[in-house]
């Protein structure tokens, strides 16, 4: 290996580090926490921050950012096999839904910065347009505002999960599961469909290890 690898590899860690620091504070709500508290969260020299980052927002972002990819990369890889818009819908959203109790950390990063969350160009929110836009063009979802369409889902799953992070004795499965169908009757699927598509098994590798897709290991 070059020394100009070695160097690029050393960078790559150390920004990892910072963004899961970010994640950890945002996790927590807090988001007024100087630099200096995220170097030593990151176990990076204070003086390094602004090698990466121009602000502590632009830190939030970035790992807002890695959090949504991160999530929406790995229900893709679920549900690759689905050519039906609606079944894919309805599984990336039991499966997001199974997520908030699987990956807690990784879920509060999501409730604490929702607005910005369903803002960003990636992750979860094109994700499900995708999906809701082709379910409409094929007469599968009755949607003709996709705006609209968009804000019930995204609505529906923060509000779901906050119940679940808030009530951990709270039947999970029933819980995600019995919201889907609701979703899917807002958005123009029969009950007895909805039923169906909601009692489909899950992909066998499922298991919810989310969290270390967001970033490399951090080492330094």
């Amino acid at each position: 290996m070059t020394e100009g690898n070695r160097v690029e590899r050393r960078k790559a860690r150390t920004r990892a580090a910072l963004i899961q620091a970010a994640q950890g504070l945002l996790a927590n709500g807090n988001t007024n926490a100087p630099v200096l508290e995220i170097t030593q969260a990151a176990d990076v020299s204070n003086g390094s921050f602004y090698n990466y980052f121009e602000s502590k927002e632009e830190l939030w972002q970035a790992a807002i950012d890695a959090a949504l990819e991160s999530v929406g990369d790995y229900l893709d890889s679920l549900t690759v096999g689905f050519e039906d818009p609606v079944e894919k819908f309805t599984q990336s959203f039991r499966l997001s839904g199974r997520l908030f109790r699987l990956e807690p950390q990784l879920s509060r990063v999501l409730l604490n910065s929702e607005a910005a969350a369903f803002a960003a160009a990636g992750g979860l929110a094109p994700r499900s347009r995708r999906d809701i836009e082709s379910a409409a063009a094929q007469g599968r979802f009755d949607v003709d505002d996709p705006d609209l369409a968009l804000a019930i889902v995204a609505g529906s799953l923060l509000s779901m999960g906050r119940l679940l992070l808030a009530q951990p004795d709270r039947d999970e499965a029933a819980t995600v599961d019995g919201t889907t169908e609701r979703v899917l009757r807002a958005l123009g699927i029969s009950t007895d469909e909805a039923r169906t598509l909601c009692s489909s098994p899950l992909p066998a590798s499922y298991s919810g290890d989310v969290h270390a897709a967001v970033v490399p290991t951090a080492s330094h």
